[in-house]
Protein backbone atom coordinates (compact mmCIF):
# COMPACT_ATOMS: atom_id res chain seq x y z
CA UNK A 1 0.00 0.00 0.00
CA UNK A 2 1.12 3.55 -0.66
CA UNK A 3 2.62 4.80 2.60
CA UNK A 4 0.44 7.85 3.14
CA UNK A 5 -1.27 9.43 0.22
CA UNK A 6 0.99 12.12 -1.21
CA UNK A 7 0.47 12.95 -4.85
CA UNK A 8 4.03 11.88 -5.58
CA UNK A 9 3.58 8.46 -3.93
CA UNK A 10 0.36 7.84 -5.86
CA UNK A 11 1.98 8.80 -9.17
CA UNK A 12 5.06 6.69 -8.46
CA UNK A 13 2.85 3.68 -7.72
CA UNK A 14 1.05 3.95 -11.06
CA UNK A 15 4.14 4.64 -13.18
CA UNK A 16 6.04 1.75 -11.59
CA UNK A 17 3.14 -0.69 -12.19
CA UNK A 18 2.06 -1.01 -8.55
CA UNK A 19 -1.40 -0.04 -9.74
CA UNK A 20 -3.50 -1.46 -6.92
CA UNK A 21 -1.76 0.80 -4.41
CA UNK A 22 -3.22 3.82 -6.20
CA UNK A 23 -6.82 2.64 -6.65
CA UNK A 24 -8.11 4.19 -3.39
CA UNK A 25 -6.87 7.59 -4.60
CA UNK A 26 -8.71 7.68 -7.94
CA UNK A 27 -11.45 10.27 -8.30
CA UNK A 28 -14.72 8.74 -9.49
CA UNK A 29 -14.57 10.90 -12.62
CA UNK A 30 -10.83 10.38 -13.31
CA UNK A 31 -9.79 10.59 -16.96
CA UNK A 32 -6.74 9.00 -18.56
CA UNK A 33 -5.53 10.02 -21.99
CA UNK A 34 -3.29 7.40 -23.56
CA UNK A 35 -1.78 9.51 -26.32
CA UNK A 36 -2.20 7.80 -29.68
CA UNK A 37 -4.58 5.21 -28.24
CA UNK A 38 -7.59 6.95 -26.70
CA UNK A 39 -9.15 8.39 -23.59
CA UNK A 40 -10.59 6.53 -20.62
CA UNK A 41 -13.26 8.01 -18.38
CA UNK A 42 -14.09 6.93 -14.85
CA UNK A 43 -12.40 4.99 -12.09
CA UNK A 44 -13.51 1.57 -13.30
CA UNK A 45 -12.14 2.14 -16.81
CA UNK A 46 -8.84 3.26 -15.23
CA UNK A 47 -8.70 0.15 -13.02
CA UNK A 48 -9.67 -2.19 -15.88
CA UNK A 49 -6.82 -0.82 -18.02
CA UNK A 50 -4.33 -1.16 -15.16
CA UNK A 51 -5.41 -4.76 -14.57
CA UNK A 52 -5.11 -5.56 -18.29
CA UNK A 53 -1.61 -4.05 -18.30
CA UNK A 54 -0.61 -6.08 -15.25
CA UNK A 55 -1.88 -9.25 -16.94
CA UNK A 56 -0.04 -8.37 -20.15
CA UNK A 57 3.20 -7.86 -18.23
CA UNK A 58 2.63 -11.22 -16.53
CA UNK A 59 5.91 -12.67 -15.32
CA UNK A 60 8.08 -10.16 -17.16
CA UNK A 61 10.75 -8.45 -15.10
CA UNK A 62 10.99 -4.68 -15.22
CA UNK A 63 14.11 -2.59 -14.77
CA UNK A 64 13.81 1.19 -14.70
CA UNK A 65 17.04 2.68 -16.02
CA UNK A 66 15.52 6.12 -15.67
CA UNK A 67 12.79 7.32 -13.32
CA UNK A 68 12.70 11.10 -13.00
CA UNK A 69 10.00 12.79 -10.95
CA UNK A 70 8.92 16.43 -11.01
CA UNK A 71 6.36 17.53 -8.42
CA UNK A 72 4.19 20.64 -8.41
CA UNK A 73 1.39 21.85 -6.17
CA UNK A 74 -1.32 19.69 -7.74
CA UNK A 75 0.58 17.74 -10.39
CA UNK A 76 3.35 15.17 -10.82
CA UNK A 77 5.32 14.30 -13.97
CA UNK A 78 7.27 11.06 -14.28
CA UNK A 79 9.75 10.55 -17.12
CA UNK A 80 10.93 6.95 -17.28
CA UNK A 81 12.66 4.41 -19.43
CA UNK A 82 12.00 0.77 -18.60
CA UNK A 83 13.45 -2.49 -19.87
CA UNK A 84 10.97 -5.37 -19.84
CA UNK A 85 12.32 -8.92 -20.04
CA UNK A 86 9.77 -11.67 -20.72
CA UNK A 87 10.04 -15.21 -19.37
CA UNK A 88 11.28 -16.35 -22.81
CA UNK A 89 14.16 -13.83 -22.61
CA UNK A 90 12.78 -11.39 -25.17
CA UNK A 91 13.34 -7.74 -24.27
CA UNK A 92 11.45 -4.53 -24.91
CA UNK A 93 12.49 -1.02 -23.89
CA UNK A 94 9.82 1.65 -23.45
CA UNK A 95 10.18 5.37 -22.81
CA UNK A 96 7.24 6.94 -20.97
CA UNK A 97 6.13 10.31 -19.72
CA UNK A 98 3.14 10.37 -17.37
CA UNK A 99 1.50 13.62 -16.32
CA UNK A 100 -0.81 13.40 -13.29
CA UNK A 101 -3.18 16.07 -11.96
CA UNK A 102 -4.70 15.91 -8.48
CA UNK A 103 -7.51 17.59 -6.58
CA UNK A 104 -8.03 17.16 -2.84
CA UNK A 105 -5.73 14.12 -2.64
CA UNK A 106 -7.42 12.31 -5.54
CA UNK A 107 -6.11 11.67 -9.04
CA UNK A 108 -8.44 13.47 -11.45
CA UNK A 109 -6.49 13.32 -14.70
CA UNK A 110 -3.60 11.38 -16.21
CA UNK A 111 -1.93 11.71 -19.59
CA UNK A 112 0.54 9.06 -20.74
CA UNK A 113 3.00 9.17 -23.62
CA UNK A 114 4.65 5.81 -24.34
CA UNK A 115 6.98 4.77 -27.12
CA UNK A 116 8.74 1.49 -27.72
CA UNK A 117 12.41 2.14 -28.33
CA UNK A 118 14.30 0.65 -31.24
CA UNK A 119 17.41 -1.46 -30.97
CA UNK A 120 20.31 0.51 -29.53
CA UNK A 121 18.03 3.11 -27.92
CA UNK A 122 17.52 1.12 -24.72
CA UNK A 123 17.56 1.95 -21.08
CA UNK A 124 20.23 4.43 -20.05
CA UNK A 125 22.55 3.83 -17.09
Amino acid sequence: MVSGSSNEEIARAISSHRFDEAYPYLADDVTWTLVGTGRLEGGQAFIDTCEATATELGDASTHFGQFRVLVGEDWVVIDSVAAYTAADGSKTDVASCDVYRFRDGKLVEATSYNIELGEGQGTPG
